[in-house]
């Protein structure tokens, strides 16, 4: 094993398990779940108190006196804080994901004539509220307000309030303020944890209660979101960050290790893996992330050390086939093909939130500004779930209209299918409706 990363070897099938030592912290770990539902109870009967005690006991902010929503006051100041070049890099962000998301916008009703005189469709409207939670702690995500806010406006959501923790100075990071601004977005509370999801879900005295939650949060987020999933829409999973890298021994290391330390380095609960059936190949790349690792700041690089050694690292499985299915096993958040032909692989993977590819396959162009939505299930979820989209934000009716020759085609098929069910009144309906 090399200093920085270690190296597991998947069976030597072409259908292999994932490898026991792999380990995934779950987006609502058990042991978060206690914590949670004490904070639960506590905002649901303290409302704002409660809210200003949490921010001094986990986020070490005093936020008594600014209160808390941000003032104009505070968007204003940020605008002035944040320097020109972070500015246009969030412009130009905003610029990349609105093109894909508008895209994404369904028309606001279809209709399709099933057999003459009857037509079905769906009919497609915004949800009416939502909180989108932007995460703090490890780092600040204007990137994650992006993200969140692009669709949901795109959506047409009427009302689209921000939670997201304070800093020690009580104050919301500069950045995602002016974030919001640009979409538009300007009710943001300085409230994080599962504190947050509690205030949104039952409503206190200054946070509206909202219908769905939106966006990535920890353990202790993701526990009170599934405590309070018949209170409130806790929206897709988004737990803690995780990534698979699939080489077939063709690309530089050095980019393939890079790959691997930008989901590694994000906290101690990450997952980063590179899978590849090219042993000399992972010996390559174990050495390269050794020598990358000091040129992360020490705080990153603790973090990076403790994933690719603990929670993730380079698997070497028995084929290229066996890497897929191993990926697809692990369906991942982010998945990057550094492969000599990743449109062939590509066809093969079934399960991933992302898929980037290409020359330039790393995984920081999809977390900030390529224009893919970066907000994607996590913890083996994309098996079943999709990235965040303007279909988030919206919800779909069935619509059909039948006239005088539909019916006549459909009621004799109705009074024998709900005869047979035993359903009266839906056959008595049919026959005895009176026609204008």
């Amino acid at each position: 094993m090399s200093a920085g990363i270690r190296i597991l070897y998947a069976a030597a099938c072409d259908n292999p398990p994932l490898p026991a030592e792999l380990l995934r912290v779950a987006p609502s770990a058990r042991e978060a779940e206690a914590s949670a539902r004490e904070i639960i109870d506590v905002v649901r009967t303290r409302g704002d108190d409660a809210l200003i005690e949490f921010a001094r006991r986990f986020d070490n902010a005093d936020i008594s006196r600014l209160g808390l929503r941000a003032t104009l006051e505070e968007f204003s100041a940020a605008r002035d804080a944040v320097s020109s070049e972070v500015r246009d890099a969030l412009t130009h962000a905003i610029r990349n994901i609105r093109a894909l998301h508008a895209a994404q916008k369904p028309a606001p009703l279809t209709l399709v004539e099933v057999e003459p005189g009857v037509s079905c469709g769906d009919r497609f409207t915004p949800i009416d509220s939502v909180c989108l939670y932007v995460p703090r702690g490890r780092g600040a995500f204007s990137s994650v307000m992006c993200m969140l806010g692009v669709p949901a406006v795109i959506a047409g959501v009427p009302r689209i309030i921000v939670c997201t923790p304070p800093g020690t100075d009580g104050r919301v990071d500069a950045a995602t303020l002016v974030a919001a601004d640009m979409l538009g977005i300007r009710e943001i509370y300085r409230v994080g944890g599962a504190q947050a999801v509690a205030a949104v879900a039952f409503g206190t005295q200054s946070i509206p209660a909202c219908t769905k939650i939106v966006g990535p949060g920890n353990v202790y987020v993701s526990a009170a979101r599934t405590l309070l999933s018949d209170v409130i829409d806790p929206g897709p999973p988004a737990g803690p960050s995780e990534s698979a890298i699939l080489c077939d021994g063709s690309a530089d290391p050095t980019n393939a290790a890079w790959n691997l330390l930008i989901e590694a380095e994000h906290g101690e609960n990450s997952c980063a893996i590179l899978v590849t059936h090219d042993a000399a190949y992972a010996a390559r790349v174990a050495d390269v992330v050794s020598t990358l690792l000091p040129r992360l700041s020490v705080e990153r690089r603790a973090f990076a050390v403790e994933v690719l050694n603990r929670n993730g690292g380079i698997i070497v499985t028995a084929s290229l086939a066996a890497s897929v299915a191993l990926v697809n096993a692990f369906a991942p958040e982010h998945l990057a093909l550094m492969c000599r032909d990743p449109w062939a692989v590509l066809s093969e993977v079934r399960n991933a939130g992302e898929v980037l590819l290409g020359d330039f396959p790393i995984i920081s162009l999809g977390n900030y500004a390529a224009g893919v939505n970066a907000i994607l299930p996590t913890g083996g979820r994309a098996r079943t779930h999709s990235c965040v989209s303007v279909d988030t934000f919206m919800k779909r009716s069935s619509v059909a209209h039948v006239t005088q020759c539909g019916f006549a085609s459909l009621a004799p098929v109705i009074s024998t299918l709900s005869r047979d069910e035993g359903f009266s009144a839906h056959h008595l309906a049919v026959e005895n409706w009176n026609v204008p």
